[in-house]
């Protein structure tokens, strides 16, 4: 479910209903649904994500929800990922509250995503 989320995530992020993200990605809207909503996605898929928001590749396979060695490392990487998602649902959900604008559930900005300088 790890990438759902992810992939959700992003079409949020960039402010996109799922056609426009369809049409984005070469997909179609149903399969865009069936990823949000917990289809795997193939590779060709993640590198579509990946072009289309000119992101690595990498980025997005942090969200594998498994692979075939089951050590402390992958079990690691799989903690960090779900801890990662979950910071920036809330992020998504409460981006509204601090500065007094009301906001649809989900909708984000840029800057909810950029990092504070010292």
């Amino acid at each position: 479910m790890m990438y759902s989320r992810a992939l959700k995530l992003v079409r949020e992020y960039h402010r996109l209903s799922r056609t426009e993200l369809a049409e984005k990605v070469g997909l179609s809207k149903s399969y865009v649904s069936e990823l949000e909503r917990g289809k795997r996605p193939t590779m060709d898929v993640i590198e579509r994500y990946a072009s289309a928001f000119r992101m690595p590749v990498s980025s997005l396979l942090l969200f594998a929800e498994c692979s075939e060695a089951d050590d402390a490392v992958e079990r690691t990487r799989v903690f960090a990922a779900g801890k990662v998602l979950k910071m920036l649902e809330w992020l998504r959900d409460t981006a509204g509250e601090e500065d007094g604008h009301d906001r649809a559930p989900g909708e984000l900005r840029s800057r909810d995503f950029q990092t504070v300088e010292s």
